[in-house]
């Protein structure tokens, strides 16, 4: 049986460019839903979890959409609030080769950023849950939605719920300051912290020994600051993601983790053709999820989630569409992409 699953955040209507047509080209757009831990909670549900995804979304049609979005795949969506004006919008450019993605965001006044506390009873959200995700994006989204975030995390851990969280700094919802003044008070509810060497400098004010840009991502200059980051917060595990952008459609991929005594750094990815970036870090926390819920050591949890996000890259829109099997036989070595017979 699976394990109860629960994530908090904005589930946005996507608006993406045909194949790899620029704004200015498009007359129209593809429409698929999704957001950060939205993505992440449809992940958990393939991995055969009770995953449930907490949100506010307007009663009309766009809103039940994004509602049938999310059960369309497993997600269970008892405490989804109804009501608000808006459901936030983001736009796609799909960039290749050296020409990078782009992202417009239209998602100000959404229900969610615009949501009460009284629109939720976290304590009965909880109630029975193995687990609870949130990203960086939710706190930066208003000031409201920091104030849900900090009432789900006080409620989890009062009913003993491991909390993770992917720090995933946002530059175009908010600045370093706020995100350091919201994100380090909200860092004492949680055991499994996610987020790249970016992130944490941004989220947190670590700064790793590392020059990413240039793909010199040295295990050593992880390690202090995983170590740090550990003593200052009290986390059971860090874990970052090391991407290397070679182009838009072709980066490295690996991750590393730390539990307090030891690292271990996964296999590396090299990903080409990229199809859809967009979801590849919540793919890479669904995974690590799942993985440390249900393997025996944290190698092979991290793992399961590096070759979960490797195979998001592949496929198109915000969902990672893979199942426990599939992840596991490219995990074992299976990436000849042959056709399964």
């Amino acid at each position: 049986m699976g394990k109860k699953v629960v994530t908090l955040g904005e589930i946005m209507l996507r608006l993406s460019t045909p194949g790899n047509t620029r704004f200015v080209q498009s007359d129209s757009f593809d429409v698929v839903y999704g957001g950060g831990e939205a993505n992440v909670a449809v992940s958990c549900a393939n991995y055969g979890h009770e995953a449930y995804f907490v949100t506010k979304l307007p009663k009309h049609e766009i809103g039940q959409s994004a509602v049938n979005a999310l059960r369309k795949y497993g997600v269970k969506t008892d405490f989804i609030a109804r009501g608000g004006d808006r459901v936030g919008i983001y736009y796609l450019e799909t960039g290749a080769s050296m020409r990078p993605s782009k992202v417009i965001y239209d998602r100000a006044h959404s229900a969610i950023a615009e949501a009460d506390a009284a629109d939720f009873d976290f304590d009965a959200i909880m109630e029975g849950a193995d687990w609870f995700h949130w990203s960086g994006i939710t706190p930066a989204i208003s000031d409201k939605a920091a104030e849900l975030t900090r009432l789900a995390c006080e409620a989890a851990k009062r009913h003993g719920v491991t909390v993770s969280v992917d720090l995933n700094f946002r530059k175009k919802l908010w600045t370093k300051e706020k995100a350091q003044s919201i994100m380090k008070p909200l860092m004492q509810f949680v055991d499994v912290c996610i987020g790249n060497e970016e992130d944490a400098e941004l989220c947190l004010g670590f700064k790793p020994d590392a020059d990413v840009e240039a793909g010199h991502t040295d295990a050593e200059g992880y390690k202090g600051i995983f170590q740090q980051m550990m003593k200052e917060f009290g986390f059971k595990y860090v874990v970052s993601t090391l991407r290397e952008s070679f182009s838009a459609t072709h980066n490295g991929w690996k991750a590393m983790i730390y539990n307090g005594e030891e690292f271990y750094t996964s296999k590396r990815y090299d990903i080409d053709p990229i199809i859809d970036r967009v979801g590849g870090g919540d793919s890479f926390s669904g995974g690590i999820i799942h993985g440390l819920m249900t393997k025996p050591n944290q190698g092979e949890a991290l793992e399961f989630a590096v070759a979960a996000s490797a195979l998001k890259h592949t496929i198109n829109g915000d969902f990672n569409l893979v199942s426990v099997e599939e992840v596991e036989a490219l995990a074992g070595g299976d990436a000849s992409g042959r056709v399964q017979r």
